[in-house]
């Protein structure tokens, strides 16, 4: 008789490791990024400092894959103070240079300084929402509203960014942020949980839209 665990019938966009879990396709590549898939991706973040955090790997990781990005993320976090805004926003062309030398992280001049820029512009649209929380998730309801359900592997791949990121991407643009196109858009809107897009069948499917049924939208202040 078959061990239980391993029944799984095979499902596109799925794979089943050791354990009898199916998980999305794209983090078999180590543990590590299993680890991301199963306790980060799509659960729902309002905490300002991880967001922030994203939209900055998220731009690093533009011409790159995410494991790249996730491989050298205590470097990031190390070199670019903990991605605390208020810090970061005060670096000038000597942490520039040390940071062009760090070869722990993605050593690209225009990233550097997006990011830099960008801690800039979100202490500014802390002013006026109150946290990056409360401006970034009033553009999930429209995300759902757009994709209402996407459970498939040719659904999840189809898609590279929505009105929802679109329109997220076209305003920060407009307050000075860089670095931030509609597709990185879409892509921190499913880490940070504004969409659920793992795929139905994935055992952490449910727990990440539970987790979201649970959270409680930041509020503008």
């Amino acid at each position: 008789m078959a061990d239980s665990k391993h029944t799984h019938e095979p499902v596109a966009g799925l794979f089943t490791d050791d354990s009898g879990h199916q998980r999305c396709f794209w983090c078999e590549a180590s543990p590590l990024y299993k680890h991301y898939h199963d306790h980060e991706w799509g659960f729902p973040v309002d905490d300002d400092r991880r967001l922030f955090e994203k939209l900055c790997l998220e731009g690093f990781q533009a011409g790159l894959s995410w494991i790249t990005i996730l491989n050298k993320r205590e470097s990031f976090r190390s070199g670019f103070a903990n991605f605390e805004a208020e810090e970061l926003s005060r670096f000038g062309e000597k942490d520039i240079a040390r940071l062009l030398a760090d070869a722990g992280i993605v050593r690209h001049r225009g990233k550097i300084e997006s990011t830099i820029n960008n801690a800039k512009r979100v202490i500014e649209l802390r002013r006026e929402f109150g946290s990056l929380g409360a401006y970034v998730w009033g553009y999930e309801s429209q995300a759902g509203q757009e994709r209402p359900k996407v459970n498939t592997y040719d659904a999840v791949r189809a898609i590279t960014a929505t009105q929802a990121s679109l329109a997220l991407s076209k305003d920060l643009k407009k307050r000075g942020w860089s670095f931030v196109g509609p597709t990185t858009m879409y892509a921190f809107m499913q880490a940070m949980g504004l969409v659920n897009d793992h795929i139905d069948g994935c055992h952490v499917h449910k727990a990440a839209a539970e987790a979201r049924n649970r959270f409680k939208i930041p509020q503008r202040s």
